[in-house]
Formats: C-alpha cells, structure tokens, sequence
C-alpha cells in the first residue's frame, strides 16, 4: 500500500508544483503587460502634453518595409538655415536694406547645395528632408526674390510690378511642384528648366548690383524699374520652359582630378571676388540663357 502511496503523493506535489509555476508565469506575463502599457501610455501623455506627435516614416530595408520614428538632424540643420537666409532676405528687402537681402539669397543658395549632398554623403536621405527641402526652397528662391525685387523696384510700377512678381513667384511654384513628381524618372544630369535657385540668383544679382550702384528709392530710373520687371518675369517663364539645362550633379568630386583643375578653381574664385556682385550675376545669366540658346540651336541643325 505504501508503495503505491508514494508515487500518487510525488504526482500531486508535481501537478501542484506545475501549477503554480504556470500561475507564476501568467502573473508575470501580466505585469509586463501592465508596466507596458503603463510606459506606452505615459509617453503618449507626454506627447499629447507637448502637443507635437512623433513623425514615423516608411522605408525600405532589404528589401522590406519598415517604419522609422524620428528624423535626421544634420542634412535638416543645412535645409533650416537656408530657410532662415531666405526670411532674412525678405525682411532686409522690406526695411529697404537690398545689398543684404540679395547676399542672404546666394547664401541660401550654398546651404541648400550642401543639405542634399551632406545627406547623400552620411546615408541620412529620407522622404521628410526632401519635403522639407522643397518647401525650404519654394521659400528662399520662389517667395524671397519676388518679395525683394518687388521692394526694390516692382513696388512703383503698380499692377505692372505686381504681375511681374507673382509671375516669377507661381512659376518658381510650378517649377518645385513638376521637379517633385518627375525626380524618380527625371534625367538627373539635366533639368527641365532653369532651375529656381539659378532663377533667384538672377534675380537677387539684379538687385544686388543695382543697389551698389546707387539706383535705390528715388534714384531708381523708371527704365531700369520696367526693365527689372520683365527680367523678372522672363525668369520665372525660364522655370518653366521645356527646355533642358545641365544640372552637374554628373561631377565627381570625390575622385581624382588634373593638377589644373585646381588652379581654375583659384582662378574662378579670383575672378568672383575681384567683384563678386556683377561676375556672379553676369555668370548667371550666361546660364540662364543657355538652355533656350542650345535648345534653339539644336533645332536650327535639325532643320
């Protein structure tokens, strides 16, 4: 009897023993859950304090789709200090200082030249920075130009300089929109119109030069103002015109090069420092001018 007593007392410690330890495990189990709900709905308390949600993003990795919370600080710092030099420019345009609004729109330009290349660089390139940056430059190259030629000179030409403006600006819209949609099956060695930071170089240039040589408030020729207007609204049809402009984003410049190629790049320097404002607007124009120029050529050879 107490042989077949033993073996039935060691399976009822077991089957309690077996109990308990699945009880122990299902407690545990909840626990965790609770604690992370707990943390889940204390960060979501903190989000909602501050009133600002965390931005996730699709991207894909091998192949998969996998979503990524937060951004990329650096190329971004890049695309918000060339949103900031286009604000300034338009508020030095507005209290009549138009030297420093056309500095601060070449300035814009740079930042907005290193932003992509900064991000293709470090592998930091995502859909929110290249939405960022088309904003940013709608911006410095669309809304600041307009705003200071049309403070510098447009304002006293009445409709005339309001058309002349908003011509440039919606163009230089236009243009960003129909770059966004074609930048997956676009050529990247050309553009499809003049680009709107060469646009805004132009224009800045005009007004740059302008103000050096004194033609401000009412030493501004009326000529000189109507002729500004049809620049800029003759820029901002170049935007939008189908004709393709050379983007160098072919050139390598992590590779190797001649020794020459350096002493041109000195030279250039040189040269555009000895007087920065006209070598940079005259070098702007030859650009501006080369799409049509080439595109009209080609057809002459054709026909």
């Amino acid at each position: 009897m107490r042989e077949g007593i033993v073996p039935k007392r060691i399976l009822i410690y077991y089957k309690q023993f077996t109990l308990s330890a699945i009880k122990d495990s299902i407690m545990n189990d909840q626990q965790d859950n609770h604690q992370q709900a707990q943390a889940s709905e204390e960060k979501t308390n903190t989000e909602s304090l501050i009133l600002i949600d965390e931005h996730e993003e699709e991207v894909h990795v091998d192949g998969k789709t996998v979503r990524r919370r937060g951004i990329y600080l650096l190329p971004n710092l890049f695309t918000t200090a060339a949103l900031f030099s286009g604000f300034y420019a338009v508020v030095s345009g507005m209290n009549g200082k138009f030297e420093v609004a056309a500095i601060a729109i070449f300035v814009a330009m740079i930042l907005d030249g290193l932003d992509g290349r900064v991000a293709r660089l470090t592998n930091t390139q995502s859909k929110f920075g290249a939405e960022y940056d088309s904003l940013a430059d709608m911006v410095s190259f669309g809304v600041a130009p307009a705003l200071v030629m049309f403070s510098w000179a447009l304002s006293d030409l009445g409709k005339l300089g309001w058309a002349a403006a908003f011509i440039y600006l919606a163009c230089a819209a236009l243009r960003l929109a129909r770059f966004n949609t074609q930048i997956d099956t676009a050529d990247k060695n050309y553009f499809s119109g003049l680009a709107s930071p060469a646009a805004a170089a132009v224009v800045a240039g005009i007004v740059w030069v302008s103000a050096e040589e004194g033609w401000v408030g009412s030493q501004l020729p009326v000529e000189l103002a109507v002729i500004a207007a049809i620049a800029t609204a003759a820029t901002g049809f170049l935007m939008i015109l189908n004709v393709p402009y050379h983007s160098f984003k072919g050139l390598d410049l992590k590779g190797r090069v001649p020794f020459v190629v350096m002493i041109v790049v000195i030279l250039l320097f040189g040269l555009v420092m000895s007087d920065p404002p006209r070598i940079l607007l005259a070098g702007f124009l030859v650009y501006a001018l080369s799409g049509p120029v080439w595109a009209g050529y080609k057809k002459l050879r054709k026909s």
